[in-house]
């Protein structure tokens, strides 16, 4: 067999453990990660270090015959799983009353599986990332009345008001109930219906928390991740993707301190190599861990470079695999 040297590369999210981050060929954000992915021909092999989504859409835009694989096959994302298809057709289908393809546009948040992303590329949709969820917010509504946007409510919340929306025209649709708990009059009137899911990491972070770091230290930055309830976000200095957080610490002078609203692996890194600042998790009482995130050990990614010959690499149904694609390519494109 030949040696991997050259023929393959290893992506890292930023909530990786430090150690798997620092053996990679690159870091990144979702969005970061999937242009790589897209853009790599020259390599056979990729070895995704983050979850079952992100390596799913890796191999969904990378072309020709490149092998995608998930050192840890288990390392899944309990808000993508919010989204099961049997529920979101059993919603477009209520939805095709008021509409459907005519009026409503799907987006669907990353962070989700290929059959949802497909779903969105058969009718007329795109993935977002928290990176270009504004823009994919104004391609949605320069095109369609209305956008359907799944599985975080909380980014799609956050973006609607960033992006001008008025509360009033953003509703949520509960899956557990009949038509998403929503009257007509409330679906007619809504620009934007959110899909009721979360991160359950970004969620622990409260408007307490922010008030008691600014009570603690009155000259400290908050910056939180989008994903957070919009009581959080409304009291932070700023908020954005993963990446949007680490530009925004390096942009700051020496002496800063800074409260960061987002999974702890990235926060740890980000304190070492800024030394010169005072870095901290914004709750100081909670561990804000992405479990799945945290499967990946060193171990688990020897073993895959090792014995990559015998193990499953993640593919996609080709049927799925072209719509996804459709959705995925438009991504990055409005980006």
């Amino acid at each position: 067999m030949k040696p991997l040297c050259g023929r393959a590369i290893i992506l890292t999210h930023h909530y990786q453990r430090s150690e798997i981050v620092e053996l990679g060929d690159a870091v990144g954000d979702s969005y970061g990660l999937s242009k790589i992915a897209a853009s790599r021909d020259d390599v056979e092999y990729i070895f995704f270090c983050g979850v079952h989504f992100m390596a799913e859409a890796a191999y969904i835009l990378s072309k020709g015959n490149r092998k995608v694989y998930l050192p840890n096959p288990l390392a899944g994302c309990p808000m993508a799983d919010m989204a099961e298809m049997t529920d979101v057709l059993e919603a477009w289908e209520i939805l095709a009353n008021f509409g459907g393809d005519k009026r409503i546009m799907p987006i669907s948040y990353m962070n989700s599986a290929a059959g949802l992303k497909a779903f969105c590329g058969r009718h007329d949709g795109l993935i977002c990332t928290s990176s270009n969820a504004d823009a994919a917010y104004k391609y949605g509504l320069k095109r369609k009345e209305k956008l359907f946007f799944f599985p975080d409510q909380h980014l799609g919340y956050n973006t609607g008001i960033k992006f001008g929306l008025k509360p009033e025209d953003m509703v949520i649709w509960d899956f557990s109930l009949p038509s998403g708990g929503l009257t007509e009059e409330q679906i007619n009137r809504a620009k934007v219906i959110l899909w009721k899911g979360h991160c359950h990491v970004h969620t622990n972070f409260k408007a307490e928390h922010v008030r008691e770091v600014r009570e603690k230290y009155p000259q400290a930055r908050v910056v939180v991740h989008p994903e957070c309830s919009h009581d959080v976000v409304a009291l932070a200095d700023a908020a954005g993707s993963t990446s949007f957080i680490v530009k925004y610490v390096e942009s700051q002078p020496p002496g800063s301190v800074i409260a960061i609203g987002t999974e702890i692996n990235l926060i740890h890194r980000l304190a070492h190599f800024h030394p010169e600042m005072k870095i901290f998790e914004l709750s100081g009482q909670i561990c804000p861990i992405c479990v799945n995130m945290y499967r990946t050990t060193v171990n688990d990614l020897a073993y895959c470079l090792e014995n990559f010959a015998d193990t499953h690499p993640i593919t996609v149904p080709d049927d799925i695999k072209m719509y996804a694609l459709i959705a995925l390519e438009r991504m990055l494109e409005v980006h």
